[in-house]
This record gives structure tokens, sequence and C-alpha cells, in this order.
């Protein structure tokens, strides 16, 4: 299912339009939007990192606990970063994060850098903990395997996070581009669930693919395989059709148009769910790595629709 040219031609009409109202109102630092603007729709960690690193807090990190490389699984990448409040709370809901990288890269945090911190001290600092999850990467690992990795991470944090605070009954799992993909996969793929109706109260796909081919990462080969027989199979949206587990879907503006037609994709047939129409926020100004990379940052029209939908969804 492909939308059409004169579709797209409308989704860009509505998210230009929107853009005027926003970039009024909008907390995005007006350098930040020309910049943004000015890379275009492209996904430019190191560039779009450069206009955020300063906005973010450095460690040591007040008032959070954290615990590095948390072994989850077998693999040597099965590891997870915890953080919770240094202070102990009542309960907490649990939100855990996975990165991107287009299947071959991706460490759940870079030496020095604030990304992925941030969503973390961001959950934090918002009445959760935080969990950082990452996974197996291409080539050693193929398809299914980050969805089996997330299997494995979703059954730690509900067999370990009340211990350290958390709710095991509030789970969200959010993934980002790559991130989202195995989020999708292993949310619509019950067989691979460790934990009764997925161990989870919802899920939040940031700039995801949910229809194969994958062509919107390059490296989707790489992970997918290269026979076509295979992509219904390997699709994860008619699994997202049927799952009873809450969807909030995400895109940004300058996301680029491969990511923007697979969210309204999903966008359009979640509405013939039983359950209704999922939530779904197309980000303005963002770009595909300022969407995560501004979390935390006065910045609040992603966070602010999360934490509605956590709120919403106990």
């Amino acid at each position: 299912m492909m939308l059409s040219r004169s579709a797209l031609v409308a989704v860009t009409f509505v998210i230009v339009a929107a853009q005027t109202a926003w970039a009024q109102q909008g907390p995005m630092p007006a350098e930040v939007a020309a910049k943004l603007q000015e890379l275009g729709r492209v996904v430019d960690a190191s560039k779009t990192g450069e206009l955020y690193a300063p906005l973010q807090e450095k460690e040591p990190y007040q008032g959070v606990k954290v615990e590095r490389d948390v072994k989850y699984g077998a693999s040597e990448r099965n590891l997870l970063d915890v953080f919770a409040p240094e202070v102990p709370s009542s309960p907490r809901a649990a939100l855990i994060y996975v990165h991107g990288g287009g299947f071959v890269r991706g460490p759940k945090r870079a030496s020095g850098s604030p990304f992925n911190d941030n969503i973390m001290l961001w959950a934090v600092r918002n009445g959760y903990i935080g969990v950082n999850a990452t996974y197996r990467l291409t080539p050693q690992a193929i398809w299914p395997s980050g969805a089996e990795d997330l299997a494995a991470a979703v059954q730690w944090v509900s067999d370990n996070i009340g211990a350290r605070g958390g709710e095991p009954a509030r789970i969200f799992l959010m993934g980002h581009s790559t991130g989202a993909v195995h989020v999708a996969d292993y949310v619509s793929r019950p067989e691979l669930h460790k934990v009764k109706g997925g161990g989870l109260a919802g899920a939040i796909l940031v700039s995801g693919i949910y229809e194969m081919p994958a062509t919107a990462v390059n490296d989707y080969l790489a992970y997918f395989g290269a026979d076509p027989a295979r992509h219904a199979e390997q699709s994860s949206l008619p699994g997202l059709l049927t799952t009873k587990i809450p969807l909030m879907i995400v895109a940004a503006e300058l996301d680029p148009p491969g990511f923007v037609q697979q969210f309204e994709l999903l966008k359009q047939a979640s509405c013939k769910r039983a359950s209704g129409c999922s939530r779904a926020v197309m980000l303005p100004q963002h770009s595909h790595m300022s969407e995560v990379y501004s979390i935390n940052t006065a910045d609040t029209r992603l966070t602010g629709e999360i934490i509605d939908f956590m709120n919403t969804e106990k």
C-alpha cells in the first residue's frame, strides 16, 4: 500500500501551512530552525548534534541515579542503562528507549555525547524511570533479531524495574528510526513476546518503517535480506493493525520523504483498528535527528504529547 503522488503533495501542503503558525509560537530557537531548514530533509546526526549539544545537561546529572551497561540478554550488545531518581518515590511508569542507526551502527550513548542520555533525563525529571536499550547489529544479526532483543529487554524490565522504583504494569516502549522499526516489529509479533500481552502499556514509534521494502533506510537489505517474496512476512503493518497495545506515531516535517510516507500510511491504516485511530504527531520545523535531540530542552512539542499519551494509557 503506497501513497499516491497527489496524496504526498497534500500532506506536504498541510505541513507547510502548519509551519507558519508554529514558527510564531514554537519554542525552537530561530537560529536552530534556520540551520535545520538549511540542512534539509536529511539524516545528519553530526551537524544536528552540534546544534543541540549546547542545550543539553552535562554530567554529573543532579538528582539522578544512573546504572550503566546492565545485561538483559546473552549477546554482548544486550545492554541497557537505567535512570532513576536519587530519592525514592512512589512507583513510576518506565520508558524504554531504543535508538536508531540504520541497522548497522548506533551505540545507546556515545562517549562524551549528551544523546541519548537526554531522553533518560527527561524521563526522570517528568516522573518516569528511563531505560536506554541497545541491540545486536547487522551483519552479525539479521531480521528478526531486533524484535527478539526487545522481547528480552521488556522481560528484564518487567522482572527488575520494581526494585528500581518502577511500576511493571506501566512499561512504555519508544523507538526512533531503526529503533522504531524494531519496536513496531516487536509489537506486531505476539509470538515473540515473553511477557503476557507484550508487557507494554503503550508503544511510541518515531520516524519508523512499517511496510516493506524499507527503502528509506540505506542498509535495510543487510538486515531484512534481498528476497522480495518475504516483504509481506517482514512488514509490521498487519500486526500493528491488530495489536491491542496502544500506539503513538510520530514523524518530523523535515524527515526524508520515505519516513513521512510511512507515517501517513500507518496513520491512515490505524483508523481501521477496532480501538480507533492511533495518536499521530507531525512535528513542525523538526528533522529526523532533531526530533529526539531536542528532548529535554525548552521545545516540548513532542514530549508534551508523550506525557499525555503515557498518562492516558494507564
